[in-house]
């Protein structure tokens, strides 16, 4: 009786409390302390994997990498290495203190590599002896390293932190004025969205993709090109159509790239590298010349069979821009959308971050099974991946890679198509 006498105020009050939930939850932000940034990031990651933005707030390493790739001055002041390459040593900057006041000496850095004995002459001194030369080196010792409790020597301090399944989920940072950063772990781009949506978080950190968030009022949406990874198709050697280079670089000047982005990508080497080579073949489109090109393609090859295209969610619309391009030159393909990259393909989509020093061993030598997913094998390549990394002079290293790119993009084990834009989102 009660409840059929009192139902439209029952009903009323119940609307009013999910409205009131919905109203806190989006307006957070003029509750929150303002000298606090709740920021959404993609990705699961463990502590030692957190991206290089977040540990470079907290800590830093030997050394640090700058934009172009060149290396500075971190927790060491100094480093000279042995006439062979085998031998570096570091001297420990006297003015560095861990964030709890205490003077940082070499016990307190641990390093573990396999193929690398570690010596501590002094408090001051750490000395790596490598198995081979190996003149990247400064850079392995670039990634910030920490004492216990992900303790640094940055300007920010790790307060609290919270795992679930060895994963973080949520990371808090304070500086010496109070400000705090408090970074939250989503596990893909649309689950970051969704919790900047119900007021979950205040900034969300380089997607890849603003909607539909760039249609909402009073957002600032900043935008920037990520030179440091690129997207490409990348073509699976092993197969017996696509093991053709002919028929490779056909398929390369048949994508009109212009109307991908801006932003073209020439190679694998950021733009910014000191060891960037502008000057590679760009394969603008050109429909004329892929069509020349696919004529020379033995017969054998030419047949209705479709290339067997994939890609992932986020990089959707760029395969069926591809895919038209290609039906253009009288290739059918077939799009398949997966979540993970698989071992086995055609030909695949991808973004690929660059390694901050240009030696690309991994990547493209033809010994790393695992890591060179095009499964690319060139004698030439390979001559210079090995020169490459044991190379000590930056000059002579350069000239290298400036040949390793050239004769990499000549071959096309990838088409290279743009950098991505990365977009960050505030509430205003």
């Amino acid at each position: 009786a009660f409840v059929v006498r009192f139902k439209a105020l029952l009903l009323l009050g119940i609307l009013i409390g999910i409205a009131m939930f919905f109203a806190l939850n989006l307006y957070k932000t003029k509750i929150t302390d303002k000298n606090t940034e709740r920021i959404g990031v993609s990705g699961k990651y463990a502590f030692e994997s957190l991206p290089t933005s977040i540990l470079n707030l907290i800590g830093e390493g030997l050394t640090r990498i700058d934009e172009t790739g060149s290396i500075e001055a971190g927790l060491a002041s100094s480093w000279q290495y042995s006439e062979d390459g085998k031998t570096w040593t570091f001297t420990l900057d006297e003015n560095k203190v861990w964030q709890d006041g205490k003077k940082i000496t070499s016990d307190d850095l641990k390093y573990e590599f396999s193929d690398a004995q570690v010596s501590k002459p002094d408090e001051k001194t750490i000395v790596f002896t490598l198995q081979n030369s190996f003149s990247p080196f400064p850079a392995v010792v670039a990634k910030p390293i920490f004492k216990k409790g992900l303790l640094g020597t940055g300007e920010w301090k790790v307060v609290k932190a919270r795992t679930l399944s060895g994963k973080v989920e949520q990371l808090t940072l304070e500086d010496k004025s109070g400000n705090k950063k408090i970074f939250k772990f989503y596990p893909s781009e649309e689950r970051t969205k969704l919790a900047f949506k119900l007021g979950q978080v205040d900034i969300i950190e380089k997607v890849l993709s603003p909607e539909p968030l760039n249609k909402w009022p009073n957002l600032l949406i900043e935008k920037e090109p990520d030179y440091g990874s690129f997207v490409a198709v990348f073509f699976n050697i092993q197969d017996k159509k696509l093991g053709e280079k002919t028929f490779r670089q056909a398929l390369n000047y048949a994508i009109d790239k212009e109307k991908l982005s801006s932003d073209r990508a020439l190679d694998s080497i950021s733009p910014l590298s000191w060891a960037y080579n502008p000057q590679v073949k760009p394969y603008n489109y050109d429909l004329d010349r892929a069509k020349e090109l696919y004529e020379g393609v033995p017969k054998e090859l030419k047949n209705d069979e479709p290339i067997k295209l994939i890609t992932i969610p986020i990089l959707l619309s760029v395969a069926e821009k591809v895919a038209v391009d290609w039906e253009k030159l009288g290739i059918k393909t077939q799009i398949q959308v997966l979540s993970e990259i698989p071992s086995e393909y055609q030909a695949l989509i991808a973004i690929y971050e660059i390694p901050k020093d240009p030696d690309q061993y991994a990547m493209w030598h033809s010994t790393q099974s695992s890591l060179n997913i095009t499964h690319y094998q060139s004698p030439r390549i390979d001559k210079l991946l090995e020169d490459g990394r044991t190379q000590l002079n930056k000059e002579e290293r350069k000239k290298i890679y400036l040949d390793f790119q050239r004769f990499l993009v000549e071959d096309s084990p990838a088409a290279f198509l743009y950098h991505p834009t990365l977009y960050t989102i505030k509430r205003k």
